[in-house]
């Protein structure tokens, strides 16, 4: 067991290249441009099926009378 966290540390301080602050940087911004555009088009899903959705309503509503 002592031997597997050793080795896990000296991969994680040696073995591994990190990515620069700059790059930290450009995928967030990625992300949150991704996540922005995301949210907008389920937006725009969630109202185009509540409008559908009340048209649909609407519609049987006035077959009963």
């Amino acid at each position: 067991m002592f031997n597997y966290v050793k080795e896990s540390y000296n991969e994680l301080v040696h073995k591994m290249s990190w990515p620069s602050f700059a790059q930290l940087q450009n995928s967030t911004i990625v992300v949150l441009v991704a996540s922005v555009i995301f949210a907008l088009v389920v937006l725009v899903m969630d109202i185009s099926f509540e409008n559908i959705m009340a048209a649909i309503y609407d519609t049987l509503g006035n077959l009963g009378r």
